[in-house]
């Protein structure tokens, strides 16, 4: 990342995340529900830097799972009340997804999955995941907030 206050303001701030451990101003570490951390930033390569160009090989998105569609609702409210653009919701059958981006350009997918026995099924058993527009209203109720 570039700008480690920046990362801060929106993996913290907007997504939640708890700070752990910071190092001063080239490394942090955050964490949901107490572990030691989930993510770790820093600036070691990268301070001031620019995102990769397109065509060019690098990270095409991390995920982050949220353990109830209430959370995933509440994040969305955070990121809406941040102006922070959504570029794609998608109900996949198995999960609910939103898709962003963060400060530094990179792909960020924010998701829950339904429970097991709500999956969608073939005939025979298997997966039958699909894509379809996700409705954000419905997402936001079920929120927290």
């Amino acid at each position: 990342m570039a700008d480690l206050e920046r990362a801060l303001g929106f993996y913290r701030d907007v997504l939640g995340f708890e700070l752990t451990q910071r190092f001063g101003s080239s490394t942090a570490f955050l964490s949901a529900g107490g572990y030691h951390h989930h993510i770790g930033l820093n600036t070691w390569e990268s301070a001031g830097g620019r995102p990769p160009a397109g065509g060019t090989t690098g990270l095409y998105h991390l995920a982050i799972s949220y353990p109830t569609r209430a959370e995933l609702g509440d994040a969305l409210r955070r990121l809406r009340e941040a102006g922070i653009p959504l570029e794609g919701a998608s109900d996949h059958g198995v999960s609910e997804a939103l898709y962003l981006r963060d400060p530094d350009d990179n792909g960020v997918e924010l998701y829950w999955d339904r429970p097991q026995d709500e999956w969608p099924r073939t005939p025979d058993g298997g997966l039958a995941m699909f894509t379809r527009p996700l409705g954000l209203d419905s997402l936001l109720l079920a929120g927290k907030g």
